[in-house]
C-alpha cells in the first residue's frame, strides 16, 4: 500500500461508522451537562462569533475578516477564541450563573488535540470563589464518564479516575517536585520576573535555554517539557496558583501578590480547563493587554486591537468567577477517542487537501 495515500474523507460511510459511537456520546454528554447547569440554576447564554478583537493572549492565533456597512465601509472583526469577553458583558449587565457552548476559532492550530474550530464550555458564578468551580469540574469530569458508561478518562494508554479526590498542586509547587526548580525566586513581589534568574535554574538542571527566551518562554518549556508529563494520572490535577504574569485576566491572590487566582484541570496529562477568580479592575487589565500584545508583537510581527467596550463593562461586572473547558477534549478522554476530529461531527477540512 501507498503509505502517502491519503485518508478517505470523514463523511465516507466506513469512517463516520467507526466515528459514530463518540458522537453519539458526545450528544449525550452535551445533554447531561445542560441538565447539571440547569439543576445549579445556570441561564444557558449564546455570544457572537465575530468581535473588534479575538483577545488578548500573545500566543493565540485568529481567524480575520471584514465587516461591510451598509454604504460599503470595510471595518476589521475577528473569530472570538473565546467567548469570554462577552460573558463578562452579560456578567456586567446582571447575570449572576451563565454557561455557553461556544464553537470558537484558533488559527495555527491541528492535531490528535488540537483543532481550528472547536467547541468551549464556558461557565461564570458572580460572587462565587474559583474554588467553587473546581468542584464543578470534578462534578462534571464524573458526569461525564457516567453518561457514557465508561467510568473513566482515558488517552493513549493512560487513564484517571474523576471518582477519585482530586491533586491539587500549585505551580510553584510543581516547578520544586518535577524540575527541582525555585520558580518564585524569579518572580518579585510587583509581578514581575527575572529572566536570568531563571535562565540559570534551568541551566543548573541541564534544561535547554535560548539566548533569545523571555522569562515567559522559560516558564512555558518547563511547563511542557517537565511538570505536564506528570499531571493527571491516576486522579485529576488541579494546577493552581500561576505567576501573575502568566494569569492576564485573573486577580492576584490575597496570600501572594506574587500568583494568581489561576487553575488548569488535567487529566491522562491533557489540559482540560482554565479556570480564573475574575480580575475586575479595568486600568490593570488594560495594562496586561497592553504587555501581551507587546509581547505577540515581538514574537509575531503584529498585535490585536483592545476591545474598549469590554474595559467599559469591567467597571459593572461583579467579582466572580469564570472557567473555560475544552468540551471536544472532554468527549475524547470520556469516550476513549485518540483525535479530536473522532468526536466532532464534521471536521474542518485540512489546508494542503
Amino acid at each position: 500500500m501507498n503509505s502517502s495515500a491519503k485518508a478517505p474523507p470523514w463523511w465516507t460511510p466506513s469512517v463516520h461508522a467507526d466515528r459514530r459511537p463518540f458522537l453519539i456520546g458526545r450528544n449525550a454528554i452535551q445533554a447531561a451537562l445542560r441538565g447539571f447547569f440547569a439543576r445549579e440554576d445556570f441561564i444557558e447564554v449564546d455570544t457572537a462569533v465575530l468581535q473588534v478583537s479575538p483577545g488578548n493572549e500573545a500566543h493565540l492565533h485568529a481567524f480575520a475578516t471584514e465587516a461591510l456597512t451598509t454604504d460599503g465601509q470595510k471595518a476589521p472583526f475577528y473569530l472570538h477564541t473565546s467567548p469570554e469577553f462577552a460573558c463578562k458583558k452579560l456578567l456586567a449587565a446582571g447575570e449572576e450563573r451563565i454557561s455557553c457552548f461556544a464553537h470558537v476559532y484558533r488559527n495555527r492550530e491541528r492535531g490528535p488535540l488540537h483543532h481550528p474550530e472547536f467547541t468551549m464550555l464556558e461557565w461564570y458564578r458572580a460572587g462565587e470563589s474559583y474554588e467553587s468551580l473546581m468542584m464543578d469540574c470534578v462534578r462534571i469530569l464524573a458526569l461525564a464518564t457516567e453518561t457514557v458508561k465508561t467510568g473513566k478518562l482515558a488517552y493513549r494508554g493512560a487513564e484517571s479516575d474523576p471518582f477519585a479526590g482530586p491533586e491539587r498542586i500549585s505551580v510553584a509547587e510543581a516547578f520544586e517536585r518535577h524540575a527541582g526548580i525555585d520558580l518564585l525566586a524569579s518572580v518579585a513581589a510587583d509581578g514581575s520576573t527575572d529572566r536570568d534568574h531563571l535562565a540559570a535554574e534551568m541551566k543548573r538542571v541541564g534544561m535547554r535555554v535560548a539566548d533569545d527566551d523571555g522569562w515567559a518562554d522559560l516558564f512555558s518549556r518547563v511547563l511542557v517539557e517537565k511538570i505536564e508529563p506528570h499531571l493527571g494520572f491516576g486522579r485529576i490535577t488541579i494546577l493552581d496558583e500561576y505567576p501573575v504574569s502568566e494569569a492576564a485576566l485573573a486577580r492576584p491572590s490575597a496570600r501572594d501578590p506574587r500568583v494568581a487566582e489561576r487553575f488548569e484541570l488535567y487529566a491522562c496529562g491533557v489540559e482540560l480547563a482554565n479556570g480564573f477568580g475574575e480580575l475586575t479592575n479595568a486600568a490593570e487589565q488594560r495594562r496586561r493587554f497592553e504587555i501581551e500584545m507587546a509581547e505577540k508583537a515581538r514574537v509575531y510581527g503584529e498585535t490585536y486591537p483592545i476591545d474598549e467596550d469590554f474595559l467599559a463593562a469591567l467597571s459593572l461586572m461583579p467579582e466572580a468567577s469564570g472557567i473555560a473547558l475544552g468540551f471536544d477534549r472532554l468527549v475524547m478522554l470520556a469516550t476513549g477517542a485518540s483525535r479530536i476530529d473522532q468526536v466532532l461531527w464534521a471536521p474542518v477540512a485540512e489546508v494542503g487537501r
